[in-house]
């Protein structure tokens, strides 16, 4: 038998994701915001937002009857408009406290109620979404750390206070 999920253990997990990519980015500033390093890639601030917006998702996804938003071009058209790092970094730091706030309401029963069927994640445990939401984190922590690069700034360690 598995462990009872406890809702501040997931809660601590997603802030401390929230610590490292706020870490590893914070060498990037406003003007920083439009930079891309090819055409077609999303710019700095849109990486950022694309976090938050899915953190939203993953929110939403688990509270829904019908599971998972998978219109994945109106997402795209939303981040298409984020212009700034600035607006990006507020909404993502909205997206963070609303996720904790979240995984603290649900109580270990709820953590462990299953997710609407279907492709994502259908059927697992709703607590599940906590990794998922690190690890997509941590992808896009990992290509800003190479857009910083890129701009000739250092990223400091993002586990290192």
């Amino acid at each position: 038998m598995s462990p009872t999920p406890q809702p501040d253990n997931f809660a601590k997990q997603l802030l401390a994701s929230q610590d490292f990519f706020t870490r590893s980015t914070r060498v990037l500033d406003e003007a920083d915001s439009q930079f891309r390093p090819t055409e077609g890639m999303m710019t700095v601030a849109q990486q950022v937002a694309h976090v938050a917006q899915t953190l939203d998702w993953f929110i939403e996804g688990a509270s829904r009857p019908e599971g998972f938003d998978l219109d994945f071009e109106a997402h795209g058209k939303a981040l298409a408009a984020v212009t700034s790092l600035t607006a990006a970094r507020q909404w993502l730091a909205t997206s963070y406290a609303d996720a904790v706030h979240f995984l603290r309401s649900l109580g270990p029963e709820g953590l462990d109620r299953p997710l609407p069927p279907g492709p994502v994640m259908g059927g697992q445990p709703i607590g599940d979404i906590v990794w998922a939401m690190v690890e997509h984190t941590a992808h896009h922590r990992g290509a800003l750390t190479v857009y910083s690069r890129s701009l000739g700034k250092t990223p400091p360690m993002p586990y290192a206070g």
